[in-house]
């Protein structure tokens, strides 16, 4: 375990100080609501951003895609709603605690929270520091996007 240097962030606290070439330790609750945990700015990370992102009852994203950055989702309470086009018909991929999801590069997308009561709560990784978020008017099937 010698090569494992300090799992504890270098001030013992809730956020994650970047210590060099050690691994980092963010808290249960060490977030500071939605948005960034890990990343270039929290922890000095180059490649890899991952964040707690939460939808509000009766909330529905539009239709996007992420440019060339791939995402993976983690449902970790709530239902949500993912929808796709095939080529042939809009599809949806109904979520829940526990599911995890793949959203390939340029992918056309839409989130929704039906649940007029209880939000959905989602981990979020994603292969670039940049948050894309390309707004596109319908969902069309990936190898339509240069027609487009």
């Amino acid at each position: 375990m010698n090569d494992l240097a300090d799992v504890e962030n270098a001030r013992g606290d809730d956020r994650a100080t970047p210590v060099g070439d050690r691994l980092r330790h963010i808290r249960a609750g060490g977030a500071e609501g939605p948005g960034a945990v890990i990343s270039g700015g929290t922890v000095g990370s180059r490649k890899l951003w991952m964040g707690l992102v939460v939808n509000p009852p009766s909330s529905a994203t539009d239709n996007h895609h992420h440019g060339d950055s791939e995402a993976g989702v983690y449902v970790v309470s709530g239902h949500p709603l993912y929808f796709y086009h095939d080529g042939t018909q809009e599809v949806c991929i109904e979520a829940g605690p526990g599911d995890f999801l793949h959203v390939p590069p340029f992918v056309p997308h839409r989130e929704e929270n039906p649940d007029p009561n209880e939000p959905v709560v989602a981990v979020i990784a994603r292969t670039t520091q940049e948050p894309i978020k390309v707004s596109v008017p319908e969902l069309y099937r990936l190898e339509d996007a240069s027609a487009r």
